[in-house]
């Protein structure tokens, strides 16, 4: 391999900074002290303004209690939580990064009332915020929300065709303020991603053509070489993507880290997760799909999604009359005759229900799922709890305009995301909720860096990264 090339500082928002982003991760995993010490150290952090916390006069973290009795004024009280925790989280790491740097906010297009939120936040922290990164569904608005606010956006897409469709729909009206596009490598990123229909998630595609493309789409389009592509997804050693670094095929590079700056003295996540990190073996990510956002994600194979696994495979597909092989009623778990199975799946069924998984949940797939009391009971509960934190809900019909429902039966093989994020974020049991990471966080158990139980400040980190490993 030949000698890291190192890297050099490019212009961010009027400054010098490092072509280094920090990934802005969810629900309260990246917050004011991990993005603030980020910018400190020269790079660009990057506030999660999803759900992000907000504090009492004492500094305390405020619970978001969801009271209101309907979904639609339990998603105002979520809309009003969103915007006062990523104020606050904005101010607090603005002065943390004391000048130096840059600070970004990420928002999830899919989540509730994202356009009122992104709004929201970027009336209160005017000056404060140098650009905005944004993925998870098509957001076609986000160049014109940048402009009445006149912040720098950068579009997080995972491939070259669907920049192409964001910048023909709407991003050449505002090409001035387009600071970079963030290639999230779908088969290698932590959280939700884009993989499409046409790619499978069983055959990792080399990212190298993929941005290739890309940067080809954008010349193309006539965007300058010096307009940089973040490559998002798996980068541990810089050292190991020396061939990117000045290279004339793909243009300017920056590299994003969402997963290693878990593991920083100022990672607002819970000692338990970051110890968790540590003990990661190769193959412990799983890319699936029972997230209620529709899209697939990477989370640790931890015991909730090895839960959320057995339950999909506890499932039969039945119909409404006798037909085709469904010849046979089935006679546990559902109430009422109507339910025709073929005769395999009735015997599967009887066992299920032997074991103790005595109710079966219909599907919006015409299938039932078999699941015990007490995960039908959870399952209710969360259901009409719902507070409305994504624009559509798989798991609890919600949407977050028109008329509020998706028209489609609630799915009982997905959870509730919220629920699942804040707990885990909070303090709440690893093996118990969903703990996202990038397909590369086994490294943590192999490098050499974090040996001893070390645990860097962001600044060591971010000094680390910089020598090529």
């Amino acid at each position: 391999m030949s000698e890291f090339k190192g890297l050099k500082p490019i212009l961010y928002g009027g400054r010098e900074v490092w072509p280094l982003v920090e990934g802005g991760k969810g629900v309260s995993a990246t917050n004011h002290a991990s993005s603030g010490a980020w910018a400190a150290a020269g790079g660009i952090g990057t506030v999660s303004a999803v759900n992000a916390d907000s504090y009492d006069a004492e500094g305390k973290i405020v619970p978001q209690i969801y009271d209101a009795m309907t979904r639609r004024e339990r998603h105002e009280q979520l809309i009003t939580y969103a915007i006062d925790g990523a104020v606050e989280q904005v101010k607090r790491a603005h002065d943390i990064a004391g000048g130096n740097g840059a600070i970004n906010i990420n928002v999830l297009w899919e989540m509730g009332g994202a356009q009122q939120v992104l709004e929201g936040v970027l009336e209160q922290t005017r000056g404060l915020v140098t650009g905005v990164t944004c993925g998870a569904g098509m957001p076609y608005k986000l160049s014109e929300i940048a402009q009445r606010y006149n912040v720098n956006y950068l579009p997080i897409i995972s491939s070259a065709r669907a920049f192409r469709a964001l910048w023909k729909r709407a991003y050449h009206k505002v090409a001035d303020l387009m600071a970079a596009v963030v290639y999230e490598d779908p088969w290698l990123a932590g959280g939700h991603n884009g993989l499409s229909n046409a790619e499978d998630p069983l055959r990792p595609e080399d990212p190298y053509p993929r941005v290739k493309a890309l940067r080809e789409t954008m010349r193309a389009e006539g965007i300058a070489d010096s307009v940089p592509i973040v490559m998002a997804g798996g980068v541990w050693f810089l050292r190991e993507w020396n061939d990117w670094i000045d290279n004339p095929e793909l243009g300017q590079i920056v590299f994003q880290f969402g997963t290693r700056p878990l593991l920083t003295e100022e990672s607002p996540i819970p000692d338990g997760w970051k110890n968790a990190l540590r003990e990661l073996e190769p193959g412990d990510v799983l890319l699936h799909r029972f997230s209620p956002t529709g899209f697939y994600s990477s989370a640790v194979r931890n015991p909730f999604l090895r839960e959320l696994e057995a339950r999909s495979e506890r499932q039969v597909p039945y119909s409404r009359v006798s037909a085709g092989e469904h010849t046979v009623q089935l006679d546990v778990g559902v109430k009422g005759k109507n339910f025709w199975v073929a005769p395999r799946d009735l015997e599967r069924a009887r066992g299920w229900a032997a074991e103790g998984h005595t109710h079966a949940l219909r599907t919006p797939d015409d299938t039932v799922v078999f699941v015990d009391p007490t995960e039908r009971e959870t399952i209710r509960k969360d259901q009409s709890d719902c507070m409305g934190c994504l624009s559509h809900c798989g798991f609890s019909s919600w949407k977050d305009h028109d008329d509020y429902t998706t028209g489609r039966l609630a799915d009982p093989r997905s959870f509730c995301i919220q629920k699942t994020l804040q707990d885990i974020a909070h303090g709440g049991p690893i093996d118990r909720n969903l703990m996202f990471a990038g397909h590369a966080a086994y490294r943590f158990k192999q490098d050499p860096f974090y040996s001893n139980n070390f645990t860097p400040t962001v600044k060591q980190l971010v000094d680390r990264i910089l020598t090529g490993d």
